[in-house]
């Protein structure tokens, strides 16, 4: 069993929940799904996340979701999304999890908490809860959570707090947060992981800022891995080549309320899942819409044919 560290880099696909046509979770669908994410050279995958339809989700149908994923990730560490209400669902669901061999859990802030203390409090209530050998995954996605946590915040969680290992970085604009976080950590504060989110938009610019990777779930991962590969190479002029080529179809996807369908449109059509089916509520896409990504996929095809 991986169990996640704070030396994890690289790409964490978010994974979507596939469902068949009568709004059941698709497990054929789940097993080429996590054999396309890893074909394409993914560090890990992170299920159950907010693009996840984690909440549509009954308790059952999560655990068998981890099962169906850990089955078929060969290895690979997969980070499970636990945020909830209460903490007995968060304990449950984690301690399930990780004894089926999950490499760690993710935790959002719930929105009621709206200072400092408050958030500092939370995070070392859910570690006691946990205990020290679950590792935690600080999602900070305060456009989605309206929970903005701030960087004294979070140099206090990952001082007093061992089993943190990980930040999901995703605020917005949030380029000096993700330096400030390095420099603390080169004035000596223990260094944490952080992967970044909103779907790759600005990776270029925080893998050069010192983020270790990516955690988000276009459905194109291969942008991804090259950006964060190349990046890592130090070939930072070719990763923003590679970068440019998708950035339309980037753009798309970040539209509020039908980026998971447009997401799920496009894996459905790469052969990734069955269908783009999403459980109620969920957006679907007009047949305007579809036929604006089918000309930004064309339109991708043709970039990468000039970049290659």
């Amino acid at each position: 069993m991986t169990v996640l560290s704070e030396d994890a880099h690289g790409v964490y696909v978010i994974a979507a929940t596939p469902f068949d046509s009568a709004f059941a979770v698709d497990e054929r669908s789940i097993a080429t799904m996590v054999d396309f994410y890893l074909a394409k050279g993914a560090d890990g995958l992170t299920i159950l996340g907010m693009m996840g339809e984690a909440p549509k989700l009954t308790p059952v149908e999560s655990l068998g979701v981890v099962k169906s994923v850990l089955a078929c990730a060969s290895g690979r560490p997969v980070i499970v999304g636990v945020s909830a209400p209460g903490f007995a669902a968060i304990a449950e669901l984690s301690r399930d999890s990780m004894a089926l061999g999950a490499a760690g859990v993710m935790v959002a802030p719930p929105s009621s908490l709206r200072t400092d203390d408050q958030i500092v409090e939370y995070y070392q209530q859910v570690a006691d809860l946990l205990g020290p050998k679950i590792p935690i995954v600080l999602q900070d996605f305060p456009l989605s959570t309206g929970v903005a946590i701030s960087v004294s915040a979070i140099d206090r969680i990952v001082r007093t707090i061992p089993s943190l290992v990980m930040i999901k970085h995703e605020d917005w604009p949030g380029l000096g947060k993700l330096s400030t976080l390095r420099q603390q950590e080169d004035a000596g504060r223990r260094r944490v992981s952080v992967l970044c989110g909103n779907s790759g938009l600005f990776l270029p610019e925080e893998m050069q800022r010192g983020a270790d990777g990516a955690m988000t779930g276009f459905a194109y991962p291969e942008m991804m891995i090259d950006v964060v590969r190349l990046s890592r190479l130090g070939e930072h002029e070719r990763a923003r080549d590679v970068f440019d080529a998708y950035l339309p179809l980037i753009r798309y996807e970040q539209q509020p309320g039908v980026g998971l369908a447009v997401r799920k449109y496009i894996l459905a059509k790469r052969g990734v899942i069955a269908g783009a089916t999403q459980r109620k509520p969920g957006a679907t896409l007009p047949p305007k819409a579809v036929a604006e990504v089918e000309a930004l996929i064309a339109r991708q095809a043709r970039r990468l044919q000039e970049l290659n």
